[in-house]
């Protein structure tokens, strides 16, 4: 891994942080009351060795194959750590076997055929594997109701998070959300705040609201998120292209 690599990340990520304190301190919040979850989709294993190296512990990720391999190479680059992986992207329910093999949270939970094909994988895991239960659930609430974009509307919100909060392999932390683009944040974080207030009210355990990313986490702070989803301004465009 390159200096100028390494220089850029540690710079990128005090930005970021630096970001977070500033909105947490006009939110009147305290800034370790946000937790910067960072995106590396599309980089290298070896930038995800860096982040670790800064501090950072939990990682974002929305492809379950190339998860997997990351997973497995960060391991092997750092093997004395112990990031967290989340899952935030759409998840189809014939890879929910795969997701669990290395997710320690899946954000992205939107219908109770996705939830009973977890659960399920989660129960072969743990007989196969030993795979920790329960597996930590956010149902992605869905702001303009898109299906194209995943999560589900407010009116079938607690409906899923009550079928979650049933199923004995998983357990129900909260919500996630992303602001539609082109929609007015305010408004959008609005909602998102009502859905995750309306969340806990029946399922007071569901405390997590994962909402906001590069371009619109000082809103999200505002309204109540708990955990910043960061990658671009974390890491800046880049594809994959060497692990």
């Amino acid at each position: 891994m390159g200096v100028d690599r390494i220089s850029e990340l540690e710079s990128r990520l005090a930005a970021v942080r630096e970001r977070i304190a500033v909105a947490c301190t006009a939110a009147g919040r305290l800034p370790d009351a946000v937790e910067l979850l960072a995106v590396t989709k599309t980089v290298p294993a070896t930038d995800v060795a860096i982040l670790i190296d800064l501090g950072l512990t939990a990682f974002a990720e929305n492809r379950v194959q190339e998860a997997g391999t990351k997973v497995a190479e960060v391991a092997a680059l750092r093997p004395d750590a112990a990031p967290r992986w989340h899952l935030v992207g759409g998840l189809q329910r014939n890879k929910a076997k795969a997701a669990v093999r290395w997710a320690d949270r899946v954000e992205s939970v939107d219908s109770i055929r996705l939830a009973d094909a977890l659960n399920d994988a989660v129960r072969r895991a743990e007989a196969t594997s030993g795979r920790p239960v329960p597996l930590p659930i956010l149902v992605q609430f869905s702001v303009d109701g898109d299906p194209s974009r995943g999560g589900i509307d407010r009116a079938g919100l607690l409906g899923l998070a009550d079928h979650v909060a049933s199923r004995a392999a998983l357990r129900l932390c909260g919500l996630m959300a992303v602001a539609p683009l082109g929609e007015d944040p305010e408004i959008a974080f609005t909602a998102i705040a009502e859905a995750a207030t309306a969340l806990r009210e029946h399922h007071p355990e569901a405390r997590t609201l994962s909402a906001g990313m590069s371009g619109d986490l000082e809103v999200a702070i505002r309204h109540g998120s708990d955990v910043v989803r960061v990658g671009t301004a974390l890491v800046g465009e880049r594809r994959l292209t060497s692990r």
